[in-house]
Formats: C-alpha cells, sequence, structure tokens
C-alpha cells in the first residue's frame, strides 16, 4: 500500500511516456501496443513515436493510443529523419521498444540531453534474425566501400546487425531494462514483464463460439487457429503436415492476420490451401471475439535461437480465452504454460497430429484443461500483472 501510495504521488509529477519504436511496420510495434495499453491502466498519457520503414502499420493500434510515425529512410536521409523523431520525444519517460539504432539509440541521445529516465524493453534477441551466436561482420576492404558507399549499402540501412552489435553494448546505460523470456534475462539482465494480456477484454463469457464460426463461416468445421503472422520459425507447416497425416475433411487451420513481410502465406496456401482458412488483420478489440471461433489454438514454435528468445503472444490469446493450447518444448513455453495445455517436441507433425486426436476424442476435458490455463492467464500474465511490476520499476527510478 505504502509503495502504491508514492507511485500515485509520482503519477502527479510524471504524466507522460513516450515509447519510442524502431518501424511500426515490424512486429514490434505489438509489443509496444501492449506496453501502451499497460501505461494507460496506470493513468500515463502514453504517445508512440517511431520510424515506419514499410507501407503501413503492422498491426492495428489499440483505441486511444496516439501514434506518431516519421517515414524511415537509410542513411544519409536517415539524419534529417532522426531529428524528426528526437523532436517528438517529450514524455517525462522514455521507453525504447529494442535496443535497435532507430529506437534505443536515439532514445539514448534524447536522456543524455534532456536527462529524462530511459526504459528499454527487449522482447526478441534482434541478432537471432541474423544468424545469432554464428554472426560476424568481416567484409574486405572492397565490399567494406560498398557497403558504405553505394545507394543500397549494407551499412546504410540504420539497423544493420553490425548497429545492433553496437547497441548491446549500450544496454546497461538504460534506467532499467524489461525482458519477456529466460533467455533475455540470462543474456541482458533486466526485469521479468511477460506479454500479458488484457483479461477482461479477453473474456470467454462475453462471446459464444457458435455466434463467432457463424459469423466468420467456419460452421461446421473443427477449428485449429493461429492467431497471428506465420514465420518459417513458428511451426505453422508442422501443423499443415500433420493435418495430410490425418487427412479429415473438417479439420481446418484458420491464419489471423498473415505475414506482411514475404509471399510465406501464398506459398502455405500453394501447398496446403486445401486446410488452411484466413482471415484479415484485426484490431486487437476485435481478437477475442475471433478466438472465440477455435476449438483448438496452436502455438507449435520449432527449436531456433529466434524461438526460444521469444514469448509468444498467441500463447496468452488462447489462454485467456480457455482455448486448448497446442504447443511445444521450445524456450519459456512449458513454464508458461505448466500444465494447463498439450505440449509436444517442437517440428514432430506425428505428435501434433495425436494430441489433435486426443483433445478432439475427449473435447469437454480439453476445455477443462483450457479452464485451468485462463486461471494462469488471469493470476500470472494478465495485463494487470504487468502494471504492477512495471508501476514498481518505474517507482524505483
Amino acid at each position: 500500500m505504502i509503495l502504491f501510495a508514492i507511485f500515485q504521488k509520482f503519477c502527479l509529477v510524471i504524466m507522460k511516456v513516450t515509447l519510442v519504436v524502431s518501424d511500426l511496420s515490424g512486429g514490434g510495434s505489438v509489443r509496444a501496443f501492449l506496453l501502451a495499453q499497460v501505461l494507460k491502466k496506470l493513468n500515463y498519457i502514453v504517445e508512440i513515436v517511431g520510424f515506419l520503414f514499410g507501407k503501413e502499420i503492422y498491426a492495428i493500434p489499440p483505441n486511444g493510443i496516439k501514434i506518431v510515425s516519421i517515414p524511415g529512410k537509410n542513411y544519409p536521409d536517415f539524419l534529417s529523419s532522426s531529428r524528426q523523431l528526437l523532436q517528438n520525444i517529450d514524455g517525462d519517460i522514455i521507453y525504447a521498444v529494442k535496443p535497435k539504432p532507430t529506437s534505443f539509440g536515439l532514445s539514448l541521445l534524447k536522456k543524455f540531453s534532456s536527462r529524462r529516465p530511459l526504459l528499454l524493453d527487449m522482447d526478441d534477441w534482434e541478432l537471432s534474425w541474423h544468424g545469432g551466436f554464428d554472426w560476424n561482420y568481416r567484409p574486405k576492404i572492397k565490399q567494406f566501400a560498398r557497403d558504405i558507399f553505394k545507394k543500397d549499402g549494407a551499412l546504410r540501412f540504420p539497423d544493420h546487425p553490425l548497429y545492433l552489435q553496437w547497441m548491446e553494448k549500450l544496454v546497461h546505460q538504460a534506467d532499467a531494462v524489461t525482458i519477456d523470456t529466460q533467455f533475455l534475462k540470462e543474456r541482458f539482465g533486466g526485469v521479468y514483464l511477460p506479454n500479458g494480456k488484457d483479461t477482461s477484454l479477453f473474456n470467454p463469457h462475453k462471446y459464444d463460439p457458435q455466434v463467432s464460426r457463424e459469423r466468420y463461416a467456419l460452421c461446421g468445421y473443427r477449428v485449429l487457429m493461429f492467431p497471428g503472422a506465420p514465420r518459417p520459425h513458428k511451426g505453422v507447416e508442422d501443423v499443415l503436415m500433420a493435418l495430410d497425416k490425418l487427412n479429415q475433411p473438417d479439420l481446418r487451420l484458420v491464419i489471423v492476420g498473415g505475414s506482411p513481410y514475404d509471399d510465406y502465406d501464398d506459398r502455405l496456401i500453394e501447398k496446403w490451401g486445401r486446410w488452411i482458412i484466413k482471415l484479415p488483420k484485426s484490431p486487437v478489440e476485435v481478437m477475442p471475439e475471433i478466438v472465440a471461433a477455435a476449438h483448438v489454438v496452436v502455438v507449435p514454435q520449432r527449436d531456433t535461437v529466434i524461438a526460444r528468445a521469444q514469448f509468444p503472444l498467441k500463447l496468452t490469446d488462447g489462454m485467456a480465452m480457455a482455448k486448448p493450447v497446442l504447443s511445444t518444448r521450445v524456450g519459456d513455453i512449458p513454464e508458461i504454460l505448466s500444465d494447463t495445455g498439450y505440449i509436444v517436441d517442437p517440428a514432430s507433425p506425428d505428435a501434433i497430429a495425436e494430441t489433435i486426436q486426443l483433445i478432439f476424442q475427449d473435447l469437454d476435458s480439453a476445455n477443462e484443461r483450457g479452464a485451468k490455463a485462463r486461471e494462469r492467464c488471469v493470476e500470472k500474465y494478465s495485463t494487470e500483472t504487468m502494471a504492477a511490476t512495471l508501476s514498481e520499476i518505474i517507482v524505483s527510478l
């Protein structure tokens, strides 16, 4: 109670948080939107400022969150874009999302020039996307010159892996660091702030699954749902191979949103189109109604360094909505689900097929397990739990 009273008094002075996002057209915006919702619960004014390197914002922002997007450019034009972004970082607290030059790097400059506290959030190991432990940059002189001086030279990209390595060495300059996996904690330290869910919004008692299936043309199907963007490390192919093995005509994998990065969705549909139903991306306020239509939520991560560093948001989609969740033994997933989900070895279509059979043979029992998953989500992975942790971090500043 004393700590909360101090926090309330603190909020009278510090009223605004600026979240700084490296690329609003990338997946990092999803975590930023979640942090914004949590900060609003703590009665802060919240604004998200970030570059837009793609054509549009990756995810649909929640209601009531102000977004300032600035066109993302490569060097040397990046310098003028940076000045524009720095001018928009006007919060009493700066919260950088991802240790990238385009977010954390510029936030450090603002911290040192304004003496404002800086938090850094890490929900990925950024170098894992470039080979992880095996990545290095050792070009010959000619290649180095091309990377710098050519119009499309690699080092003109502000978030080149070399610059990411430099940023990792500056993580300790943040006043506090939040992370969402044990992998990141072991590598960088920080305070555990999981990918929570607004369990009052994601509440299964507010939705009728049959009505949702009718609304999204899913009647007559046993619905396996992947409520996100497929990527190779997310293991969606393993579910589709499992459906080939089962060969039961009423089973469908529903993908919500799809990948904005490449033609991976199209390749999946080309090979396994008979099993796939694709729904368009939707705002977070609509997602509970969509997830309600699922019989099972599948999160079949493969065992890669990318996946080990992540806390899949789709887990808490299913848990909060009391759905049976089928996932794999990768990273923190066994700890997150504990005994409330169905866990198999990664990259094992046979085990996935067997577990799908097991779930539908006794769907009542599976739904009971789903109800326990919701209880666990409310206790450990809700936005209320995130807010309590974040308030303690801010008070410590």
